[in-house]
């Protein structure tokens, strides 16, 4: 069976020496090369054509960051493990949308490093217990900040069409209601439901509760 080749990237090298140690008892692993920063990362990554880089997001000459992108952008067909000793959200998501694979704590390395190598050679993402709990609160956040923003593109007779709707009236009280045809109002909503990306009344009426627009009508 071949081994998979892993290429380790940090800047201090008792770290690299201490992960080399740990993946030496592993039978399907090898060590290829190590990389003392971000510009020797690529470099090497170029060079040995490894599977798995594992390196961290703070080095010197070139973050852990851009050395993924960059790696990216090389087209190098290799799996990007991050380890670190950052669990802020922000750093998980920056390393997810650079196109990294997997991040792994350093404090958690001699527990989950090795099956986090074996996930994302296989193709699969790897990340620590409590990341998930971190993605759906960004996940949740990217929802409620495409409402808001979509709320922000309706017009203010639109915003009124909306929760009148949402509130139970019908076209021909609404028309009343705003001295505009009926027809009108049904054009306002084809237009509110275009823009928001809903398609039943059950969606606006969620919606409207969301921002708070059936109170201001009820």
């Amino acid at each position: 069976m071949d081994k998979i080749r892993v290429l380790l990237a940090d800047d201090h090298a008792v770290l690299r020496a201490g992960l080399r140690a740990l993946l030496a008892g592993e039978p399907d692993m090898e060590v290829v090369g190590e990389a003392e920063d971000g510009e020797d990362a690529i470099v090497q990554a170029e060079r040995l054509k490894p599977d798995v880089v594992v390196l961290d997001i703070a080095m010197p000459r070139l973050n852990g960051l851009d050395a993924i992108r960059r790696i990216r952008q090389l087209g190098l067909p290799v799996k990007v493990l991050v380890l670190t000793m950052h669990a802020e959200e922000q750093y998980l998501l920056q390393v997810l949308r650079a196109g990294g694979s997997g991040y792994v704590l350093k404090a958690s390395a001699d527990t989950e490093l090795m099956e986090a190598i074996r996930t994302v050679h296989r193709g699969d993402a790897f990340l620590y217990p409590s990341a998930t709990a971190l993605l759906l609160k960004d996940y949740r956040g990217h929802i409620d900040g495409a409402d808001s923003d979509h709320y922000e593109d309706l017009s203010d007779r639109e915003r009124e069409v909306l929760a009148l709707t949402a509130a139970g009236y019908t076209n021909q009280e609404i028309a009343d209601k705003l001295i505009i045809s009926a027809k009108t109002v049904d054009t306002y909503r084809s237009r509110i439901m275009e823009k928001l990306n809903l398609h039943h009344r059950s969606e606006l009426v969620k919606f409207a509760l969301r921002h708070g627009l059936l109170n201001a009508h009820a």
